[in-house]
């Protein structure tokens, strides 16, 4: 009689486990149903290439990608996209990514992407042609400089504008040294972040400007001996810099993945994600 009882027992949860399965199942074929993408049943994600830590991380080797693979998983960006994947109803191995040049993924015209996240700074300008998603992450520009030069003694934006700066051409790095910092002289802005870090290595610009998580990166692997000398604080009046993942203007999956972050931030996850990948973007001095 016991021997009935266990195994009537064991039954009983491997239908209930069956039936929370299928249930589980059921509500993601649900959303993925609702969320139309490029390619049926799979989830396009573009970012850049290189794929630069602490956004990326990892699996390089035999890969088309040049620094990290964003498929794996780790760094911030590759955790926040697979966690939006996965509100979507989208798991891991439904998930493909793309090259997508930064200023090409948020140019006019269609998408061969459902959505791509690469750092990519909410603007009036930009949110013209393409769909931004709500922010998974607000962030403060930064400037790094060569350790024993002049402008490393500065501690002050006033202080900055007799110097050549640099930032990639299109970033909101770039208008800030613009609209804040206003140097007397014409700033370097390059195509490519890349090549504004090699004008810093060279000493051929003073100070590059770019996010602070970026120049964390910057000065632990790119410019040898080089700093940040300071990040800097929002002003009354200017909203914080702001991250969001672009869409095809129009693309109905824009009210999906809005709901996925406003999620994944209620409930903490975008917050221990930070944690884990950009604890570092932490004690900068603030220039004012």
């Amino acid at each position: 009689m016991r021997k009935r009882i266990l195994l009537l027992a064991s039954l009983v949860a491997a239908l209930a486990a069956l039936g929370a399965l299928a249930k589980a199942n059921h509500a993601a074929a649900r959303v993925v149903a609702s969320c139309p993408t490029v390619k049926d049943g799979q989830l396009t994600i573009g970012t850049d290439n290189p794929a630069y830590p602490p956004w990326y991380a990892g699996g390089t080797k035999g890969s088309k990608w040049k620094i990290n693979n964003p498929a794996t998983g780790k760094g911030y960006e590759s955790a926040v996209a697979y966690a939006i994947a996965g509100k979507l109803g989208y798991p891991k191995t439904k998930v493909s990514w793309t090259y997508m040049p930064f200023n090409k993924a948020f140019a006019p015209g269609a998408k061969s992407f459902d959505f791509d996240i690469n750092q990519i700074s909410i603007t009036p300008a930009r949110a013209k042609v393409v769909a931004f998603s709500k922010s998974y992450y607000d962030v403060n520009q930064a400037i790094v400089v060569n350790k024993g030069t002049k402008i490393a003694a500065v501690r002050s934006i006033a202080g900055l504008r007799s110097y050549k700066l640099g930032a990639q051409l299109g970033t909101t790095s770039y208008q800030f040294i613009k609209s804040r910092i206003k140097p007397s002289q014409t700033a370097a802005v390059p195509s490519s972040n890349a090549a504004a870090v090699l004008l810093l290595k060279n000493k051929q610009i003073d100070g590059l400007v770019v996010d602070l998580p970026t120049a964390f990166y910057v000065t632990a692997v790119q410019v040898p001996n080089s700093k940040i000398l300071g990040q800097f604080e929002n002003t009354a009046g200017q909203t914080t810099d702001r991250f969001g993942v672009v869409l095809q203007k129009g693309n109905p999956l824009l009210a999906c993945v809005n709901k996925a972050i406003t999620t994944l931030r209620a409930n903490g996850t975008l917050k221990k994600l930070q944690q884990t990948w950009l604890a570092k973007a932490t004690g900068a001095p603030i220039l004012k």
